[in-house]
Order: structure tokens, then sequence, then C-alpha cells
């Protein structure tokens, strides 16, 4: 069984498309697709189904696909400890943040390197996110901390930190508390350029509840413009809390069916990378420094 093939059914499990999955993993559409239809012959048994609404998996695909990322997972991490074991790790582990990460989740970051069995130094770089994708392909980054908006095939991720997200509504509020974003979708909201994350988050967030975002026509250069651009009325903006940095009359908190609407982060590293094992227990170890109590 080609192991190629199973990272492309994997690729397209993560992100419910097939160009989606080509574009991600770096290969043809057809390439791609004619290496699930061969592993699907090979199985005996179609995993995927497609229609106008997207691509899902089929009942026999729902109890294989799990398997399939099981196995993927186990063989990315023979691999990994081989090259453990062959060249250990120098102590050093380069680091790629995107500019929605916060100041204190970095510093969590630093006290989860030095809690390793081995202690790492961290070297830090801040770009956006594509920058910080193609350096993570390309073995000059070892690790991603990212807000958590777009699937990295042929890349482990884990969660490590949630927090909640507020909407900055330029027309007076008539109540305080939090408001609904069925409600919310009645402003024209400013966006940034898609790279750092947060419009990506703030589109899926509307069309995942199936309503329209109506857009500014004008967009902010970065998520600090955006505070102050809808602080002066000029539309609405959605930003995560640890973002805002002053009080705003209208800056509530957004909830979805009466829950807080949060953005999550996440830690993202290649399957192939010898730190493997070292950048697994580092992530593990910032999702426990980011729990309230750590």
């Amino acid at each position: 069984m080609n192991i190629e093939t199973l990272r492309y059914a994997q690729a397209v499990s993560q992100t419910r498309s097939f160009s989606a999955a080509a574009r991600a993993y770096g290969v043809t559409q057809p390439a791609l697709s004619n290496g699930v239809a061969r592993l699907e012959e090979e199985l005996g048994v179609r995993l995927f189904d497609r229609s106008p609404r997207g691509v899902k998996p089929t009942a026999h695909g729902a109890r294989l696909l799990p398997m399939i990322d099981h196995a993927l997972d186990t063989l990315d991490a023979v691999a990994t400890e081989a090259r453990r074991l062959a060249a250990p790790p120098a102590g050093t582990i380069r680091v790629g943040v995107s500019p929605l990460i916060g100041a204190d989740l970095v510093a969590r970051a630093f006290d989860a390197a030095r809690a390793l069995a081995q202690p790492s130094a961290l070297v830090l770089r801040e770009a956006d996110l594509a920058v910080l994708r193609e350096a993570l392909a390309a073995g000059e980054l070892d690790l991603l901390l990212v807000p958590a908006v777009q699937v990295m095939p042929g890349c482990h991720r884990r969660v490590i930190a949630r927090e909640p997200v507020v909407v900055i509504d330029p027309v007076p509020a008539e109540a305080d508390g939090p408001v609904e974003l069925r409600a919310a979708a009645d402003a024209d909201y400013i966006l940034v350029p898609d790279s750092c994350g947060l419009t990506t988050f703030t589109t899926d967030l509307f069309t995942a509840a199936d309503l329209p975002i109506r857009a500014y026509p004008g967009e902010a250069a970065s998520y600090r413009v955006l505070e102050d651009w809808a602080s002066m009325g000029v539309g609405a903006a959605i930003l995560p809390r640890s973002k805002i940095t002053r009080e705003h009359a209208n800056c509530r908190p957004l909830v979805r069916n009466g829950r807080p609407v949060e953005i999550a982060y996440e830690a993202v590293w290649a399957h192939n990378n010898p730190l493997g094992a070292t950048l697994e227990e580092l992530a593990e170890g910032i999702a426990n420094f980011a729990t309230p109590g750590h």
C-alpha cells in the first residue's frame, strides 16, 4: 500500500476538498484525485462522497480514515524516533509565531521549553502565515504557533490555547452583555489582509453559521488599526479579547447560541521533523501551561 496515497486521503479528509488538499499538499488536483482513486481500488471501498456542498467520508470512509490517521502517525513516530536516536537534538528549537499570538502565550512556550526532559532554547521568528508555512515546509522552522484556521497536510497539530472573541460595533448597544452572532451579522465588518489568520477566522465563523458577512469596502493594515477604526465608528470588528488595548463603549463578548465564541491557537510541526518527539512534548507542555491553574 502506497504511503503517499494514504497521505492524499488524509489531506482530503482534513480539508473536505480535493482541490484544497492538492493545493496544501503541493500537487495537482488530478494527481491527488488519481492517488485517492488508486487507494480506493486497492481497498475495495469508496472513501469519499462528492456533492455540491463539498466532500464528506462515506460510511466505509468514516471507519477507515481514522485508522489511516493512526497508521500514518505510527509510521511518522518510527521515522522521527530513528532520526532522534541517530542525531540527538542540538538543544535549539526554531519557532515561527503569527502576529496574532500574544506575548503571554510566547512566554508559556519558553516556560514549556525549559521544562522539557532535555531543556531547549527557543529561537523566535514572527511573520505572516504564508511565510511561516513556507518556512516550515522548507525545514527552516521546527514549530509554528498560529491561529487554528487552516489545515496543513503533512503536519501534526495540537491546540494549545483558546480565548473568547469580542465584537466592537459602531452602533450604540441597546443593552449590555453578550451579543449573539446572528444579531452581529447586521453590521459592516472591517477586515485585514489575510496574513495573521484573523480574516479567515472571521469569514469562517459567519460561513459556518450560514450567515452572510457584510465587508466594509476598505481594509485595515493590521488588527491594531482594526481596533482603532472600529472605535471610530468606521465599521464593526471581531477581535480576540487579548488584543483589545482599551475600553470601548460598544465592545461586547460574542456568543453563538448563548455560548462564547472562541478562537483557538495551535502548535504545528512537520511529520518528518527529526525533533518530532521533542516538539510533541513541547506542544503538550505549552497546552498545559496555557490551562488555568498552571
